[in-house]
């Protein structure tokens, strides 16, 4: 790795977390100094603009979410346990594997809806692969007949989803744990019933 390649790579690994709690608009240009301890022309000599750098924070913070959910999702048996996973995750204390700020699709998808159209297609793709990865393991059960044969794959993954990242959004919002918890209770009641 060339000496531009590790600078780059050390930017992105100081803000991710900046981008991943403060958002895009909260994260200022002094709060990518401070925490990499390079200059202005440093950071924008080895990123166009603040726009790059957030897209590859957003990228590497994905990185690290996927690893750690894979992760887990090897160590369960059956198909239906890899489908508990994302719901067993919620409230868990995470290891420092995991994105500082939590899940950044639903810390950047919010904000970049009507504001970062490059980051709302990156977090959109993010959902996509979620999604196909999670109609695979449910066409997957359905053949090993873990899963009702009556099951629609992807009206069923894009309903975990939903409840997964609906749970994360009301947990946070409220700052009610409980309610994410009863919600993610029924994600796992809903996969057991598949």
């Amino acid at each position: 790795m060339s000496k531009a390649e590790r600078t780059k790579e050390f930017i992105v690994e100081k803000t991710a977390p900046i981008f991943n709690t403060k958002g895009f608009a909260g994260t200022s240009l002094s709060d990518m100094t401070e925490a990499t301890g390079l200059t202005k022309g440093s950071i924008y000599g080895n990123f166009a603009n603040k726009d790059e750098v957030a897209l590859a924070s957003f990228d590497y913070n994905l990185r690290k979410l996927r690893a750690y959910v894979y992760a887990e999702e090897e160590k369960a048996k059956t198909i239906k346990e890899k489908l508990m996973v994302r719901t067993m995750l919620f409230g868990k204390e995470r290891p420092i594997a995991y994105p500082v700020g939590g899940c950044p699709l639903i810390n950047t998808g919010p904000e970049a809806d009507d504001t970062h159209p490059a980051l709302k297609a990156r977090v959109a793709d993010a959902i996509e692969s979620w999604k196909e990865r999670t109609v695979s393991m449910i066409e997957e059960g359905i053949r090993n007949k873990e899963i009702s044969p009556d099951t629609n794959a992807e009206q069923a993954a894009l309903t975990l989803i939903s409840m997964i990242q609906g749970a994360i959004f009301v947990a946070r919002s409220t700052s009610k744990l409980e309610y994410g918890r009863s919600v993610m209770e029924m994600a796992r009641k809903y996969i057991a019933s598949l």
